[in-house]
């Protein structure tokens, strides 16, 4: 690739591309393959003007060898950089945005006053029709009250008013639509599917393949808990399928031999074998696209209050209106005071608000469903941490393996790997993560995995029962025993680490010792959500209590319950709501996902189960739990922007209506400035909270 360097200061460099355009594929090739070398920290890529700025580390000429060898025919992109990208609607938002004000003042400089007039005049008309079908419908709302400003503008010959009223409203049009859209966009982005492994069916063995592997027609295998990565038909099985995150439905689907699933939707119970009839997923990011503008989960209450208050309003300022017109009989002073409303800057401000603070939650790795969610957690006073994953580290490791019976620790590793890595959970991906690190590969010799949720695994190998799980299911729920002479062995069992049972035709086979360390942020975030404002930090986990105490001491909960089950979480939280606690869940599991679905808001860690982040309303990313207290600013923040913005707009209209009416400022000067208001508290919505 040919290219210059416009600038260059140590560790940043500012490049151009020589070529006579750059294409927005190009530019999301190029901002791909730089942003993937393990030397350069950040890329912007300006396709407009094709120039490069580049953050990096390390030496420079390897930055220059990089961009040397670069080529976009070369370079291999995944679909999913093509949808993740917002180039092209950042710029056709910029340029409607530019178009309106260079024939603003185009116009103004270059065209004869009796043509303006006739534009204004026919522009005019779709604000008054509109006006007018409002009306027709029984509503007065805020179309009425422009269409009657623009109309009584015209009728009284002052174009210019009318002009600047309208070319304002546009503005704010454009602003909002691009907002909305981009943070709709970046929404849908983040909801999207990342899917990289599945596992496919192949001569009636399981077989992990990498997705982008499968074509159509192959048949792909379901477990519980996962998410369906591709559009098809149901072969065999049979399961419940929430489909919420396309459909809004908030009641599993049977789906059985015959049945049509979608990609993006998850397998709840059950286990099915699927048909793959679309891989592209071309329309996946479309559907949820349409969710999310069609539910009514991007909507807060206070958002909601506020286009309520806006439509209430419109007829008290016509009301004002007659008023004024009746007992000074100046049509100066009425027009005045018809020029303000309201309700225009209550219905533009506070949706840009919600939208740009779901956005700004991005940009922290926090996916914010809707943004009643933002407001319930500034609301929360009680916040309930599952343990596993969450208050401890997300990647927790096998320390080692103690047997029980006549076999290697590599062997019985290798069968606790076999089970465990068809089912997603931090415990479970430690056991496969262990066995990959010592090369222990296996085949698939197992029949069908059942998987009790929050106990263990069940499945017969080499024709012989084999089960993993805790001390529960294990010695209460399977009966298994501890082989003769080995009593003591488990009584010395190692108490720093967490214990994994495995057991095979009713004995104890082996207990794998897992390493769950404390995240080393976990005790400042509690510190810090408690001084954000949390009453009742509680931790509840499936360990047993002296594990359970010994984690509650470091990290400073108030409250910490342990040995409990998914259903002793969901009931903990509906009895906290009953008393008239505003309670947020944050868990990463399987067995998390009923007390996700009871809690006012539900949080879930990124690279937890697929049916966990489904069924949460937030998501946050797995790196650090410091990322909760940026949600609460943000959540707080936003509701005092919403706040602010209240008084704001009723302080400065209030004013500008009384000016009006004491004949201190003209009709002209009254529209300019309450739509010039309006067009400066919506922009101040956009600005970051946190």
């Amino acid at each position: 690739m040919k290219f210059k360097i416009l600038h260059e200061i140590k560790g940043r460099m500012r490049i151009h591309i020589v070529q006579k355009q750059m294409k927005f594929q190009e530019a999301d090739i190029l901002q791909y393959y730089l942003t993937n070398e393990s030397n350069i920290v950040s890329v912007k890529v300006y396709e407009r003007n094709q120039d490069v700025a580049i953050c990096y580390t390390g030496e420079r000429t390897k930055v220059i060898k990089t961009l040397q060898q670069f080529s976009f025919e070369l370079v291999s992109v995944p679909d999913h950089v093509w949808q993740n990208s917002g180039r092209k609607v950042n710029r056709e938002y910029w340029d409607k945005l530019v178009q309106q004000v260079v024939i603003r003042f185009g116009s103004k400089w270059f065209l004869p006053a009796p043509l303006r007039t006739t534009i204004t005049v026919v522009k005019a008309c779709k604000y008054i029709w509109k006006g007018i079908h409002t009306l027709a419908q029984g509503k007065i709302e805020v179309p009425v009250l422009d269409g009657t400003a623009i109309a009584i503008s015209l009728l009284r010959g002052d174009i210019k008013t009318a002009g600047s009223i309208m070319f304002l409203l546009g503005i704010g049009e454009i602003l909002e639509e691009w907002t909305h859209k981009k943070s709709v966009d970046d929404l849908a982005r983040s909801m999207s599917l990342n899917i990289s492994k599945v596992w496919l069916l192949s001569d009636g063995r399981e077989i992990l393949v990498n997705a982008n592997e499968i074509k159509q027609g192959d048949n792909v295998v379901i477990h519980m808990g996962n998410v369906i990565p591709f559009d098809g038909v149901v072969t065999s099985g049979d399961g419940a399928v929430n489909q919420s995150s396309l459909t809004g439905e908030s009641l599993p689907v049977l789906k059985e031999a015959g049945g049509y699933v979608y990609a993006g939707t998850v397998l709840e119970e059950g286990e099915i074998v699927v048909e793959v009839k679309e891989t592209s997923g071309s329309n996946k990011f479309e559907k949820i696209v349409r969710m999310i503008e069609e539910s009514e989960k991007l909507k807060s209450t206070m958002e909601g209050k506020a286009a309520h208050l806006a439509d209430k309003l419109v007829p008290y300022t016509l009301l004002g209106t007659a008023l004024v017109y009746l007992f000074t009989r100046n049509i100066t002073k009425t027009l005045s005071v018809l020029m303000v409303d309201f309700s225009c800057a209550l219905k533009l401000a506070m949706p840009i608000s919600v939208l740009s603070a779901i956005r700004e939650a991005g940009t922290h790795q926090i996916t914010v469903k809707g943004g009643k969610f933002l407001e319930k957690v500034a609301q929360a006073d009680t916040i309930v941490f599952d343990k596993t994953g969450t208050l401890t580290k997300a990647q927790p490791t096998v320390v080692k393996v103690v047997p029980f019976i006549d076999e290697s620790p590599d062997e019985l590793l290798r069968t606790a790997a076999c089970l465990e890595e068809h089912f997603p959970h931090s415990m479970a991906k430690a056991v496969v993560n262990a066995a990959l690190e010592r090369g222990l590969t296996h085949e698939e010799k197992h029949s069908k995995v059942d998987y009790i949720v929050a106990h263990g695994i069940s499945s017969m190998v080499d024709g012989r029962k084999v089960v993993i799980g805790s001390y529960h299911f294990i010695f209460e729920d399977e009966n298994c025993r501890i082989p003769d002479g080995m009593e003591e062995q488990f009584e010395t069992l190692p108490e720093e680490y967490s214990h994994l049972y495995l057991a095979i035709e009713g004995k104890l086979a082996a207990t794998i010792c897992i390493e769950d360390p404390v995240r080393e942020e976990a005790s400042h975030v509690i510190a810090a959500l408690r001084e954000a404002g949390f009453k009742k930090l509680v931790m509840m986990t499936g360990d047993n209590e002296r594990t359970a105490r010994s984690i509650a001491e470091k990290v400073g909960v108030d409250e910490y319950y342990s040995g409990v089950l998914p259903e002793d979480k969901a009931s903990f939280i509906e009895k906290e709501k009953e008393s008239g606690r505003t309670v947020i869940m944050v868990g990463d599991g399987i067995n998390d996902s009923p007390a996700l679905s009871a809690a006012d808001v539900g949080i879930a860690i990124s690279d937890g189960a697929q049916i966990a982040r489904e069924i949460a309303d937030i998501t946050i990313g797995a790196d650090n739990l410091l990322e909760l207290v940026t949600l609460k600013k943000i959540s707080n923040g936003l509701v005092k922007r919403i706040k602010k913005n209240y008084f704001s707009i009723v302080s400065i209209n209030t004013g500008l209506i009384l000016l009006g009416v004491f004949g201190m400022i003209q009709p002209t000067t009254s529209a300019m400035l309450h739509n010039t208001s309006t067009l400066m508290i919506s922009l101040n919505s956009m600005k970051n909270l946190y």
